[in-house]
């Protein structure tokens, strides 16, 4: 009998094209592989590789050079203690913090628990340096709106916080990426298998008891995982330390790096790339620890059987627990953004807020300024165009990683989670070191350098998304569509993607958003003609005016409102902030 392909409508083989497959050897799972690969390749690993040879090579081969002269400076010192003291506490804080909260939330019959959830992941679709911009005008030592008011109610000589400290850049730092863990935590702990918290309780443990004992141990990987994420963003942030630490000579290294860039020279150039290098090392060391503590300590924490953890009753606790959240919610949340809508409209800082004191001509500059409207047209065009790239290949990916047992497939998937796990500013360094012409390519001062930037260290978000969601599809309705003859494209466009639609706009979302806002990058990558909003608000809040900033700041915050809806509304509830 010849070699054929049975149709499954017909009553006959149809002939394989023998000499097609000769012409055409690789087939279509191979090819999409590649191609992510050589993508990859070139902009994360490259790069990254380029780096770390131009810190250690020298003209006359391997040197410490570079190393020896950063470090020999002092300051520099200083900058690397304040990054693992900063990012270190913001990392146990934010996992002290968010644990309760995701429990709270997720497992309890707490009042509000949805509207809470939402209220609580808020903060992560908003600019971190928008928080620096709050507490600044909150704790401020001399004119801090909530110290004027302690010192004004309990008596006191001295205003009670200095924002301009340690300590206040660990708070901003921890209200701002906490969500990074509650987000981690609360989502493992909603997938939990409840059979042995049950069985805690039946044998009469108290819910206190059964967390401690049972949920806690059974988290911890997911813990360390979340704890992992809060330190290397904290780690890598720039927004942050630059608004709130330079007025306190409090230095880090990403305020470092940015510096030695700014200097001009090569050998600015030269340390900044040393500091780099010394920044991806330890994200990649931190890395290497989280997993091998991870790994030590191996729990399901999901079932194979369909069922939900059960609610705890927290009975007499439930309503003072509630109140604690509010409060907690209040300061944390709500007083900061309530704090930057109310100074976008103060003519002066120095008075009170009263119906004297307010004015709309800040939300008018908003509005009407040519350089404002073209930053937020630049940001738009590269977030969209980063997010929507980068769904095609989060398709491409769940496609490859759900339904086929490529060779391969992993190499993406590990290399967009190297890149989504390097710090901002080394993404940022490297791309500019190897895109601007030394190897042919040469995209610097142009928005695709930000959009290829943006892909880089947001495309796990949205690619996580989809296939989480297509791991769900049982392949049996994509097998009955190939049985009726439809081919692998019009399967996923008709069968596929209808289901994973909702995923795929939330994901679309989670790359839009971080890239629409973006700073540390794009202070690094910006030319004349494609500064981007988030640049434009950091240099209003720096160097020309702060009411100015705080409309931006609030239009962002309105934008974050308006895309929720719009989310909510677009996925059937499915999806949210």
């Amino acid at each position: 009998m010849p070699h054929g392909i049975f149709h499954p409508l017909s009553h006959g083989f149809h002939a394989k094209p023998e000499s097609a497959a000769r012409i055409w050897p690789f087939d279509l799972k191979t090819l999409l592989i590649a191609g992510i690969v050589a993508f990859l390749l070139l902009f994360t690993v490259f790069p990254m590789l380029y780096l770390i040879y131009r810190t250690f090579i020298g003209e006359q081969g391997f040197t410490w050079e570079a190393f020896t002269r950063i470090y020999t400076y002092p300051l520099n010192w200083e900058a690397l203690s304040n990054t693992l003291i900063t990012a270190s506490l913001a990392m146990i804080f934010g996992v002290l913090i968010a644990f309760p909260l995701a429990w709270l939330v997720g497992r309890t019959n707490l009042y509000g628990r949805t509207f809470f959830r939402t209220l609580f992941v808020m903060t992560y679709m908003v600019p971190p340096y928008v928080g620096a911009m709050a507490w600044l005008r909150l704790l401020n030592p001399r004119v801090g709106t909530l110290n004027l008011w302690l010192m004004d109610v309990l008596g006191l000589a001295q205003p009670p916080f200095n924002i301009y400290s340690i300590g206040g850049l660990v708070w901003v730092l921890t209200t701002f990426y906490y969500p990074y863990a509650f987000i981690t935590i609360s989502r493992a702990m909603e997938n939990m298998d409840p059979s042995l918290e049950e069985a805690a309780r039946i044998s009469g443990a108290s819910p206190l008891k059964t967390v401690m004992t049972v949920t806690l141990p059974i988290m911890l990987p997911s813990i360390v995982a979340a704890a992992l994420l809060v330190f290397i963003s904290a780690a890598s942030c720039y927004g942050i330390p630059s608004i709130i630490g330079a007025p306190g000579q409090i230095d880090t290294v990403t305020t470092r790096i940015i510096d030695y860039v700014y200097v001009g020279s090569a050998e600015g150039l030269s340390d900044a790339t040393s500091l780099a290098v010394s920044l991806m090392f330890l994200a990649n060391l931190v890395l290497f620890a989280s997993t091998f503590l991870g790994n030590t300590n191996q729990y399901t924490t999901v079932s194979g059987k369909s069922t939900r953890p059960n609610m705890v009753d927290l009975g007499r606790m439930r309503l003072p627990l509630t109140l604690l959240v509010i409060i907690f919610a209040l300061v944390v949340v709500v007083l900061p953004f309530v704090t930057v809508a109310l100074t976008s409209v103060t003519q002066n800082l120095g008075k009170p807020l009263g119906l004297d004191n307010v004015t709309g001509r800040f939300w008018k500059i908003l509005v009407t300024r040519q350089g404002i409207a073209d930053t937020a047209s630049n940001s738009l065009i590269a977030a969209s165009v980063a997010a929507t790239a980068g769904m095609i290949v989060a398709c491409a990916m769940a496609w490859l990683l759900t339904r086929t047992q490529a060779r391969g497939r992993r190499i993406p998937d590990l290399l967009i989670t190297l890149g989504s796990g390097t710090p901002s500013v080394v993404i940022a360094l490297g791309l500019i070191m190897t895109m601007s012409g030394r190897f042919g390519i040469n995209i610097y001062n142009t928005l695709t350098i930000m959009i290829i930037a943006y892909m880089v260290k947001y495309q796990l978000m949205g690619m996580r998304t989809v296939v989480s969601a297509m791991s769900q599809i049982h392949p049996s309705l994509e097998e009955a569509a190939e049985i009726s003859g439809a081919s692998w494209i019009r399967r996923f466009w008709d069968v596929t993607l209808p289901l994973i639609a909702p995923s795929v706009v939330a994901g679309w979302f989670l790359i839009f958003m971080p890239s629409f806002y973006e700073l540390t990058m794009s202070t690094l990558l910006y030319s004349a003609n494609t500064k981007t909003i988030g640049y434009e608000l950091y240099t209003y809040q720096t160097y020309h005016s702060q009411q100015t900033a705080s409309a931006i700041a609030t239009g962002i915050l309105l934008l974050v409102i308006v895309v929720n809806a719009l989310l909510h509304k677009l996925t059937k509830g499915r999806f949210s902030i």
